[in-house]
């Protein structure tokens, strides 16, 4: 089984090549170079390619890989909106995820950039360095005795209400499919209500929603305009769950009191690249201007735990594409 694993960084070969001596039928090849329709052709030879959530998995690119023989596309992340599932069925492609990979780490990340957003930790990091210690523009809020809305209560939300309860708070889900064990056994969610009572009296709000066609943009301009004032915003989901533009004028208007962003729409020409050396016109720097923002690069997943269940997920099931038998409960996309 050869497998060009695309995009690599340091860090995905390191956890690759640790976890590779327990499939010894599986040898695998990094670039890295990401996957586009113009990098395809790399794959050439080998029976998968994997990529990671900022690749371009569209229909030109499905179309190219299955020219070249390729039927196994294991995508190393959870969301696959980056893939065209629809071609990629129709091409007869087996398209893979890592379900969950770690919902502790995501979950504490974001409950990180909700504190370091809410106390201005990053601004007075800064201040103490320059050695300036006065606290004016630091305040925030507690959030002890606060409420927090978790939109998307699957592993991942649900892990962010356990911590929100442990800070004290009131725990509002919303959730097309509600999971009545968090409130009836684990007792880490107080009611679930709909988006708009969520909105009204959330102080804390977090997105851990899939992204389709129905949640797209689900926060814009009206939903904002329903949220408490001064509220604290936090997305570690996917950056199509949000209008940016909407965003930015919430923050503007005070509406938004702190945000924590580790995915934003605009993010798949910087995320996971080094551009320091460049003059970016982008909304990133505008974003970083305001005081009250705090952004990361999609690293809420980046633990070592989650790295190790990452490559082993990948590996098993590039391993029981190998020997036909069942991929990992919940990973196969098509």
């Amino acid at each position: 089984m050869k497998i060009l694993f695309y995009g690599t960084a340091s860090y995905d070969r390191d956890s690759f090549t640790k976890e590779l001596k327990d499939y010894p039928d599986v040898k695998i090849d990094f670039t890295e170079t990401n996957l586009t329709p113009m990098t395809a052709a790399l794959a050439r030879g080998y029976d998968a390619v994997c990529a990671f959530v900022n690749a371009d998995c569209g229909a030109m690119t499905l179309e190219i890989l299955a020219g070249f023989g390729v039927k196994l596309v294991l995508m190393r992340c959870a969301g696959f909106d980056a893939v065209n599932v629809e071609v990629a069925k129709d091409l007869g492609m087996k398209v893979t995820r890592v379900p969950a990979y770690s919902p502790e780490a995501i979950a504490e990340h974001a409950m990180g950039l909700a504190l370091c957003a809410n106390r201005r930790i990053h601004k007075g990091y800064i201040r103490v360095r320059e050695n300036d210690f006065d606290l004016s523009g630091l305040v925030g809020e507690t959030l002890h005795d606060k409420t927090a809305g978790i939109i998307g209560t699957g592993r991942i939300g649900a892990a962010l209400c356990r911590i929100c309860k442990g800070f004290g708070m009131t725990v509002l889900g919303s959730d097309l499919y509600p999971n009545q064990r968090l409130i009836d056994e684990e007792h880490v969610i107080d009611e679930y209500v709909d988006y708009d009572e969520l909105f009204r009296r959330a102080d804390l709000i977090s997105l851990h929603a899939f992204l389709n066609e129905e949640s797209y943009h689900m926060i814009n301009d009206e939903s904002i305009a329903k949220m408490k004032d001064g509220v604290i915003f936090v997305n570690t989901g996917r950056g199509g769950l949000v209008d940016t533009q909407a965003l930015i004028r919430g923050i503007i208007s005070g509406k938004i009191g702190a945000a924590g962003l580790d995915v934003y729409e605009e993010e798949n020409a910087n995320v996971y690249q080094d551009r320091a050396g460049e003059v970016i016109d982008s909304v990133t720097g505008r974003l970083c201007s305001f005081p009250n923002v705090v952004m990361t690069s999609h690293q809420a997943f980046f633990t070592k735990e989650a790295l190790s269940q990452i490559a082993r997920v990948t590996l098993d099931n590039a391993q029981a594409y190998a020997n036909g038998t069942d991929f990992v409960p919940r990973s196969i996309v098509c």
